[in-house]
């Protein structure tokens, strides 16, 4: 297990501003995540939370703003193996098998045959290593995806939509192992559209238009509304603005 006693964050974004297109993507966006966290970045679709992903895995291009990372700039070569990354659509070789997928990327990071096995075991694969990716569902091909990101060990999570066409139980298994996992040390960011996965955040981050609402917990988005359902509570805070 990690040691998480120091309380810098592990993630800091600063005045951070992207324009896509002729167009302001992410207007001045500040802030920062704690280690060990389960924050929640939750927002509707087109809001910029995987340009902001994408920004703190350093590869997207941005107008203005600094991106540290473990106290790295985000993109340095120094976090490859500190920092997994797993976009929407799974980034996995279709032809090869949950096995041989894994192992790739095992290879690259230079991690052991007992790691490969431990990822495949601890997204719920297990028993499917030689199948090929291509003949799997879509919510095991997501799964494939977390175990290349996971099979470094990696101490910043950064998870966009992983849960995205899930069923109710493949979802309650992941969010069960994304707490798991930060229990250990390690500090997710999770996106979602979906606002009924707030509640099993640690920290939330409500972005909406390329910026930020506030970024506060389950309990006191309810208490700062006065809503119970935390879609209602995002919905009060829309109407309020940015704090």
């Amino acid at each position: 297990m990690r040691d998480d006693h120091d309380e810098a964050p592990v993630i800091v974004v600063d005045d951070l501003w992207v324009d896509r297109g002729g167009r302001t993507v992410l207007a001045g966006i500040s802030l920062g995540i704690e280690a060990g966290a389960v924050a929640g970045l939750l927002g509707p679709s087109g809001c910029g939370k995987s340009t902001l992903m994408r920004a703190i895995m350093g590869v997207q291009v941005i107008t203005a703003g600094r991106v540290t990372v473990l106290g790295e700039p985000a993109g340095s070569p120094s976090l490859r193996r500190r920092v997994g990354y797993v976009t929407q659509a799974p980034s996995v070789y279709g032809d090869l098998t949950v096995w041989d997928n894994v192992r790739f990327f095992a290879a690259v990071l230079g991690c052991t045959k007992s790691r490969i096995d431990e990822v495949i075991h601890a997204v719920g694969l297990a028993g499917l290593e030689d199948r090929v990716v291509d003949n799997l569902s879509g919510g095991q091909r997501s799964r494939v995806s977390l175990a290349t990101a996971l099979v470094g060990d990696p101490e910043v999570l950064i998870l966009d939509e992983p849960t995205v066409g899930l069923d109710p139980v493949l979802r309650k298994e992941l969010w069960g192992l994304f707490h798991q996992l930060a229990t250990e040390g390690t500090t997710l960011l999770i996106s979602s559209h979906v606002m009924d996965e707030a509640a099993e955040c640690t920290s939330l981050i409500l972005m909406r238009d390329g910026a930020v609402l506030t970024k506060t917990t389950p309990g006191r988005l309810r208490a700062d509304t006065g809503e119970r359902d935390l879609s209602a509570a995002f919905l009060a805070m829309i109407e309020r603005g940015p704090r």
